[in-house]
């Protein structure tokens, strides 16, 4: 019983530490691309908990949706040829959309336009997502 809840603790902190670090760059992404869309400057460390709180779902969606699959995608596997994952990313791209809109300010103490979340929500996936294939057909 205990080497379970220390197993569960471990893997929360490790989850959380490497969702923090992995954080950073969508932050850095937002941040910029809210400073161009804005015309005026933002809030990073706002920017970079919204990112964190989207990365940390994102995280959880996507180990969901693998664990739902009760199978490991075998090497070569296209992922997001499960329609659940292709789900999973429309929801995480909503969730991350509403984050950064309801939780990154401007300096002037203004919401950002749901347009500019929109952009930069889509900008960070764009990013993640030429990332993976680039990294999948080394």
């Amino acid at each position: 019983m205990t080497q379970t809840i220390l197993t569960l603790l471990s893997a929360l902190i490790w989850w959380v530490l490497y969702s923090s670090a992995t954080a950073i760059v969508p932050a850095a992404l937002v941040y910029f691309t809210l400073r161009m869309v804005e015309r005026t400057p933002v809030v990073f460390n706002r920017a970079y908990f919204a990112c964190l709180l989207w990365t940390l779902f994102s995280v959880a969606t996507a180990g969901l949706v693998l664990l739902a699959q009760k199978s490991s995608p075998a090497a070569g596997y296209a992922l997001f040829a499960s329609p659940w994952m292709r789900g999973a990313l429309i929801v995480d791209m909503l969730a991350g959309v509403l984050l950064v809109w309801r939780l990154v300010p401007r300096v002037d103490a203004r919401r950002v336009r749901i347009t500019s979340a929109c952009m930069a929500v889509a900008s960070v996936t764009v990013l993640a997502l030429l990332l993976g294939a680039i990294l999948a057909s080394r």
